[in-house]
């Protein structure tokens, strides 16, 4: 286990399908262990994160695809989906805006 993870806590997996029709109505991030940008985002949003829904792309293949595929044909996380918008690597403070609402 991980400093970030100790810190900000492990997000609970959700299933690509599930995650993104919550996405529609609300926030689902595409992240994957290890990435330096994903570790700054979950810590930013450490307190609100329970209002999201956590996709690793390392363990769902169909998420991997997706993610992809809004990010043209590469594997960038984060990639966050704001009320049905894909957003790579955005600014922390977007990510926790919207999940405050």
């Amino acid at each position: 286990m991980g400093l970030v993870d100790l810190v900000a806590g492990r997000p609970q997996a959700t299933p690509h399908a599930e995650a993104l029709a919550h996405a529609e109505q609300g926030v689902t991030v595409y992240w994957r262990p290890g990435c330096v940008f994903c570790a700054r985002l979950r810590m930013a949003v450490r307190r609100e994160r329970q209002h999201a829904r956590w996709v690793n792309i390392w363990e769902d293949d169909d998420a991997r695809a997706y993610v992809a595929s809004v990010n043209d044909g590469n594997e960038t996380v984060p990639t966050v989906v704001i009320h049905g918008v894909p957003h790579t690597n955005p600014d922390p403070s977007v990510v926790k805006q919207a999940l405050r609402r």
